[in-house]
């Protein structure tokens, strides 16, 4: 049998390249914005003290030695020795003396803490809280797919992301047949998870929700589109102007709308890619992820291979921080100021462990206090003693010295966080 072969006309021809020209010849000059940089910064010490928890938490039985632990603070990004870590995050970790093999000399071993476990615990009933709202993300990030299957190896990549428990593919994944199904082995490079059944509920994304919300609330259907803010001090240019206008009155593409008859680099595409990202971000705990680990997925999703233009070129509708050398997509929407207001209700777990660091930190503040009454105390006493007495203005200078001396040995540490 003979195929007849596609032909393009060269008016559409002409067009699409001059569309592409345009599209390469825009150029938007990215803008630091220090409150969305300061998002990120804020939740640094926290991400490390969770990165620590999880390394123990990986080792049988939940113990380690503490040497080997050090050992691996590299992989830990942990810039500061584990025993000033310690030192700095009481209420984490007990240290005790252990034996690595019987008949060698005990070592200091460290595990959970009482109240760490007690969080340990609260994290699992907080996942089963929220079972169904795990379901309907796993759900989206396969429909929004090409063929609705992703690797499941690239899923666990970012589970953390998207606040999936660490066994939610031998653990919830089975008890969800109808929806998912598991080919091969996660962990071998060639295991899938395969969406079985389409579930309309699921369909709809977060601008579409939001559109729907709007209409019923004034009674005028409103057309689904992006909420474009741009950064303190960024003027586009005319030509610029003129694009996005033209690029904002173009119909809204569903990011779970069949896309396979659209050209890959159409404006009708970028559309359809800037809406996967807006979803894929809303998605998020955080409503912001590394642009490496998007770039994962552009297989899956169709992005181009110079996807990340997208994040200045759209500067309204996200941020590209640069904050720690790591490219970071920041949904500008979920944020006001250096504050999340789009809040996930799996943030609780954050929350939960936010207070259990917290409440470590003021423990350890309130024994330094301490500390230094009992040295200006015994300071106060050797004077006397010595028959020197001191007045109060020189006892307290010479106090004020020993604590400033603790203050830039705490600060010295701080930096190394």
């Amino acid at each position: 049998m003979l195929f007849k072969p596609h032909t393009i006309s060269s008016q559409i021809l002409s067009n699409y390249l001059n569309h592409l020209r345009f599209i390469s010849s825009l150029k938007v000059v990215w803008r630091k914005d220090p409150e969305l940089d300061r998002a990120i910064e804020n939740d640094k010490r926290f991400k490390l003290c969770a990165r620590v928890v999880r390394e123990v938490l990986n080792e049988p039985r939940h113990v380690i030695p503490l040497r080997y632990l050090e050992k691996r603070r590299e992989r830990m990004h942990l810039k500061l020795r584990v025993e000033s870590f310690l030192n700095h995050n009481p209420g984490l970790f007990d240290v005790y003396l252990d034996r690595i093999k019987p008949r060698t000399e005990p070592v200091r071993f460290i595990r959970f803490s009482a109240k760490l476990q007690n969080f340990l615990e609260e994290q699992k009933r907080i996942y089963q809280k929220n079972e169904d709202l795990i379901v309907a993300k796993l759900c989206k990030l396969l429909m929004m797919s090409r063929n609705k299957v992703v690797s499941a190896d690239k899923l666990l990549h970012v589970k953390r992301e998207f606040g999936f428990p660490d066994d939610f593919l031998v653990d919830l994944v089975p008890r969800y047949s109808n929806y998912f199904r598991l080919i091969g082995s996660p962990g071998e490079g060639k295991s899938f998870l395969e969406l079985l059944n389409w579930e309309p509920k699921f369909a709809k994304s977060v601008i579409e929700l939001r559109a729907e919300e709007e209409s019923e609330r004034i009674g005028i259907r409103v057309r689904p589109n992006f909420r474009v803010q741009l950064p303190k001090g960024l003027v586009l240019k005319k030509d610029m102007r003129d694009w996005v206008r033209d690029w904002m009155e173009l119909d809204y593409v569903s990011p779970y709308e069949d896309v396979s008859h659209l050209e890959q680099n159409s404006r009708e595409m970028e559309k359809r890619m800037v809406g996967v990202f807006h979803e894929l971000l809303s998605l998020s705990l955080y409503k912001r992820v590394p642009v490496p680990i998007l770039g994962k997925f552009c297989d899956e999703y169709r992005f181009t291979n110079a996807f990340s233009s997208v994040f200045t070129r759209h500067s309204g509708i996200f941020y590209m921080s640069l904050k720690g050398g790591i490219e970071t997509a920041v949904l500008r929407e979920a944020y006001e100021g250096d504050k999340l207001v789009d809040l996930d209700p799996l943030l609780e777990i954050k929350d939960k462990f936010v207070e259990l660091l917290e409440e470590g930190w003021r423990q350890r503040a309130e024994e330094l206090r301490l500390k230094q009454e009992k040295i200006k105390r015994d300071m106060e006493n050797s004077a006397t003693k010595g028959g020197e007495t001191m007045s109060v203005e020189e006892t307290n200078m010479d106090c004020r010295r020993h604590v400033d001396r603790g203050r830039r040995r705490a600060f010295k540490s701080r930096r190394k966080y």
